[in-house]
Formats: C-alpha cells, sequence, structure tokens
C-alpha cells in the first residue's frame, strides 16, 4: 500500500487520496469530489451565515448604538437647559453650566437593560438586524467567490493572494451599499433615548415609512459611504488572513487548500 493509500476499517479495501471508507459502499470507499456549488448554494450558505452572525452580534450592536448616541442625547439636553436658563433670567446673566453627566458604560448599559427589560432588551431590532445581515451575506458569499474565481491562473489553482484581498474589499463595499436602507432602519430602531421632536416606530415597516415621509429616499442611503470604506478592508483583510493560513499556523493545525 502506498502513502496516499488508506485501508477501510470494515473491509480492508484500499481506498484512494480523497475518498473516504463507508460502510455499505461498494469495496468500503466512497470517492469525495469537488463539485462547484450553484449560485443559489452559495447564496443559501450565506443566509445561514447571516443568520447565525445575528444571534451572537445583536446584542453588541445595540450596546454599542446607545455608546455612540449618548454624547448627542447629552449635548441636546445641555442646550435646552441653557435656553431655558436664559429665558427665565431674560438674558441678564450667562446661564450656569449645569454638571455633566456621567457617560453610560457597556457594563451599566447591559445591567440596565436586563433589569428593565430582560433578555429581549439587548435583542431590540432583531428583526431589522435580520433583514440587513442575512441580505448582506446573501450577496457578499456568491459575490466573493466568483470575484475570486475570476482570478485563478488556472483551473484548480490557488487565486494570488492580492485577488483574494481585492475580492473581498468589492464584495464587501457591495454588499454593505446595497444593505444600507435596511441598517438606517435598524439603527432608529435600536436607539433607546429619542430627542425633542424626535419620532418613535412601532416597527421595522412604521420606521420606514415615517423616514421616506419626513426625511425622503435619499435618507436610506445615509452613512452608505463611510460604512464601504469600513466593510471593504474589513473583508479584504479576512480573506487574505484565510489565504495566508495564519490561523492555522497559530494553531498548528494542518494546512486545508481551499
Amino acid at each position: 500500500m502506498t502513502s496516499s493509500d488508506t485501508s477501510s476499517p470494515r473491509t480492508g479495501a484500499i481506498c484512494q487520496l480523497g475518498s473516504a471508507p463507508v460502510a455499505g459502499e461498494p469495496g468500503g470507499c466512497l470517492r469525495l469530489r469537488r463539485q462547484k456549488l450553484t449560485l443559489f448554494k452559495e447564496m443559501l450558505a450565506g443566509c445561514g451565515a447571516g443568520t447565525c452572525q445575528v444571534i451572537v452580534t445583536t446584542p453588541m450592536e445595540m450596546l454599542k448604538i446607545q455608546l455612540q448616541d449618548a454624547g448627542r442625547i447629552a449635548a441636546q439636553r445641555k442646550t435646552l437647559s441653557g435656553q431655558a436658563q436664559l429665558s427665565g433670567r431674560g438674558g441678564a446673566q450667562p446661564p450656569v453650566e449645569p454638571p455633566a453627566a456621567p457617560r453610560p458604560t457597556a457594563t451599566q448599559l447591559t445591567r440596565d437593560l436586563l433589569r428593565s427589560r430582560g433578555i429581549a432588551g439587548l435583542y431590540k431590532g432583531l428583526g431589522a438586524t435580520l433583514l440587513r445581515d442575512v441580505p448582506f451575506s446573501i450577496v457578499y458569499f456568491p459575490l466573493f467567490a466568483n470575484l475570486n474565481q475570476l482570478g485563478q491562473p488556472a483551473s484548480g489553482e490557488k487565486s494570488p493572494f492580492y485577488v483574494s484581498f481585492l475580492a473581498g474589499c468589492v464584495a464587501g463595499s457591495a454588499a454593505a451599499v446595497a444593505v444600507n436602507p435596511c441598517d438606517v432602519v435598524k439603527t432608529r430602531l435600536q436607539t433607546l433615548q429619542r430627542g425633542v421632536n424626535e419620532d418613535t416606530y412601532s416597527g421595522f415597516l412604521d420606521c420606514a415609512r415615517k423616514i421616506l415621509r419626513n426625511e425622503g429616499p435619499t435618507a436610506f442611503l445615509k452613512g452608505a459611504y463611510c460604512r464601504a470604506l469600513v466593510i471593504a478592508p474589513l473583508f479584504g483583510i479576512a480573506q487574505v488572513v484565510y489565504f495566508l493560513g495564519i490561523a492555522e499556523t497559530l494553531l498548528g493545525l494542518p494546512r486545508v487548500q481551499p
């Protein structure tokens, strides 16, 4: 037996490299062939990946938005307090600076949300997050796979690392812009504290309808370019790290060729 052959544990049959020993198969072997996934299966795989991701990342997204929005609400309250003092004194004396409210921490926000809303509080806006991240993955993974395949020198060979990087950048930025309307709605829904004269929303459709009515269709593209600038290098670097096998090297695992 050569070093590239394995023996079936039940029948003793010889399995060539690339086959797996399987009981009940003729000769005890089942040949494994690499088959290219159809576009539908690639999209289905992306859908599954996006769904699993949302379960983990939604609480972190929720806390991130509250921390980013805390400064805006504090500044608005400070301005309103100063205006009220000026009105009460007739503008004769300068207003007294109110003490700055302490900025909340992620731990404090988590504790407050769990106390007031339970676990469901950390998953507020889950539906909107699913509508953002699942389509993102459906667009990103097939687009990256097909762009990366265009850079293969020959059939069966890997694309150069710079092709994987560029494919990750293009696919990531395209997917980010495509789902940006859902990201805008998700952010509005997950903002717990409202400023003066700001709308409140009962759900995804209500939020989307009020944004369209009050701010116009261009509001759904707010932050799209910034989001693309963040997502593009993020996924480009991720693909290069995968290409170079850095994780396998750190963990001492054998390198698996994609």
